[in-house]
């Protein structure tokens, strides 16, 4: 039963994001390229952390996909992000990640993984910090 729940309120929380996706251009993003990242940075740390079994894991997951996405669609194309060395780890590690799920769309993301977007996570954290 809790099966069928986690799976509804997911199939919930995507077609509301969905739907209010459309109304915006930039989507979860707010333009702010070094905030836009340490909110996506989180919002990846916790659906990477949530045990398998957690009830919130499909809606954590659901939200990080979401703002892959619109991270990706507002700052890819940017050819003043590209060179700083924040958006190339950040990038490196969201590719990372995008390897794992559609090689092996249903096993979790093993520790080795886990330890290195970690460490990804905080090199952009630090350049962030720099401003680079």
């Amino acid at each position: 039963m809790k099966h069928y729940i986690s799976r509804l309120l997911a199939l919930i929380l995507v077609v509301v994001i969905g739907v209010s996706g459309c109304s915006s251009v930039a989507g979860t993003m707010s333009g702010d390229y070094r905030q836009d990242t340490l909110d996506l940075v989180s919002s990846l740390r916790t659906a990477l952390t949530l045990p398998d079994g957690a009830p919130e894991k499909p809606a954590a997951q659901a939200d990080a996909r979401t703002k892959i996405n619109d991270f990706a669609a507002a700052y890819r194309r940017d050819p003043a992000l590209t060179k700083l060395s924040s958006f190339t780890t950040m990038r490196t590690a969201l590719n990372s990640l995008a390897g794992h799920y559609s090689s092996y769309p249903n096993r979790p993301v093993p520790e080795k993984l886990k330890k290195r977007l970690e460490a990804e996570f905080q090199q952009v954290e630090m350049a962030l910090k720099r401003g680079t």
